[in-house]
């Protein structure tokens, strides 16, 4: 049995959940998300707990979407009470980004800077060289996160780019300095 997905999930004052055929909606006081249900997944709520049940629960397959819905309903209930936060760092001389309404400008060594449509339901905050990506929908801030990410990834040398907040970035040595180590042992 999925050790996630038979867990009862409690619904918090303030939260709403409604279940129909097809699709499991959750309404909070910061908006609300709406989530398509897999036909062998079955949703009941009552007693401001949700409860998750699927058609096999020997199946492999089944297990692990029983697993999933469990994750993806409290996700929906975070998101709608307190919302999620992905934060990055710039890196690099005349590096930086600035917010104009639903649009964000960057400026990262190209000859260009690049324009970056922020989808709806989506935040941005700029402090210095962080920048606050922010919404209710857990899966389109990572995805937004990602997004900026690529734009200019973080490279070995310097570490010069856009990466996660908490992520470490393992430098490599130059051609220097390999040279310079190669040439003492000699």
């Amino acid at each position: 049995m999925s050790r996630i997905g038979k867990k009862l999930i409690s619904v918090p004052k303030g939260v709403e959940v409604k279940i129909d055929q097809a699709f499991v909606s959750v309404k909070g006081p910061k908006g609300e998300l709406k989530e398509s249900i897999h036909p062998h997944v079955s949703i009941v709520s009552e007693n401001n707990e949700v409860k998750i049940n699927v058609k096999d629960p020997e199946l492999k397959s089944d297990k692990a979407l029983w697993g999933l819905y469990g994750s993806l309903i409290k996700n929906m209930i975070i998101g709608v009470t307190v919302g999620f936060e992905k934060k990055l760092e710039i890196n690099g001389v005349g590096y930086k980004a600035q917010v104009n309404g639903d649009k964000m400008v960057l400026n990262l060594g190209f000859s260009h800077p690049v324009d970056f449509v922020l989808p709806k339901g989506i935040a941005a905050k700029i402090e210095k060289n962080i920048i606050s990506v922010s919404g209710i929908d857990k899966r389109l801030v990572g995805a937004v996160a990602a997004e900026l990410r690529g734009l200019k990834p973080p490279e070995p040398y310097k570490g010069k780019g856009i990466k996660y907040i908490d992520e470490v970035i393992v430098k490599k040595a130059g051609k220097a300095a390999k040279a310079a180590g190669a040439g003492a042992g000699a």
